[in-house]
């Protein structure tokens, strides 16, 4: 979907989300601004720095230590334990805090007795859980999510919007939802509508 042209300015610490329709333009918008594909005009500028004009490594740098991504699917490794998992963004960044990092978050999310399952026999609501630990073991500013709870059921995705809320507040990490569906936070500080590729403000709480 071709994005018409927008402006928006995301504060540290707040929750947007962006409602729309399959197709409406959401995810491409996402990957534009979590640095993962570079529009063919316009400039996405982080800390003042227009980030496609930065050196590759530069980038890599940012999307690896400043950004978190949560992905409909989970996109959770098979083969690795959950442990495992949440760990692997930490190797493409050469840091080593791993096991005491690994246990807080674990402890904070509820899946501490998890740790050495591999990710198959966990449920919907513990896989998304390793792939909210694993988004923010890097420490991000901002966490990118992608349908989050489109696989989970009305009783877990309640659990994960109080969380992601929770996360938002007590570690100030801004959070940039896309989702197909109406109204999956109560009080969210802008909530856009995407529509034919066009962004536009339905409900700000200043």
């Amino acid at each position: 979907m071709e994005l018409k042209e927008t402006s928006l300015t995301i504060q540290k610490g707040k929750i947007y989300v962006i409602e729309g329709k399959s197709g409406a333009g959401k995810s491409t918008l996402l990957n534009i601004l979590g640095g993962m594909e570079k529009p063919t005009s316009g400039k996405v500028y982080y800390k003042g720095k227009s980030f496609y004009d930065l050196k590759d490594s530069e980038q890599a740098a940012i999307r690896g230590e400043q950004y978190g991504f949560i992905f409909q699917s989970f996109q959770l490794i098979p083969e690795l334990t959950v442990k495992e998992n949440i760990e692997l963004p930490l190797m493409f960044i050469n840091r080593h805090e791993r096991t005491n990092k690994v246990e807080e978050l674990a402890g904070y999310l509820g899946i501490e007795n998890q740790l050495h399952k591999l990710p198959d026999f966990l449920s919907g609501g513990e896989q998304q859980r390793v792939a909210i630990a694993r988004a923010l073991i890097t420490d991000p500013k901002i966490i990118f999510a992608d349908e989050p709870t489109g696989n989970l059921d009305g009783e877990t995705t309640k659990k994960m919007i109080h969380l992601f809320t929770s996360l938002c507040n007590k570690k100030n990490i801004t959070l940039i939802v896309v989702t197909h569906e109406k109204n999956l936070f109560e009080f969210p500080d802008t909530l856009f509508l995407m529509k034919n590729g066009r962004l536009q403000v339905i409900q700000e709480n200043v």
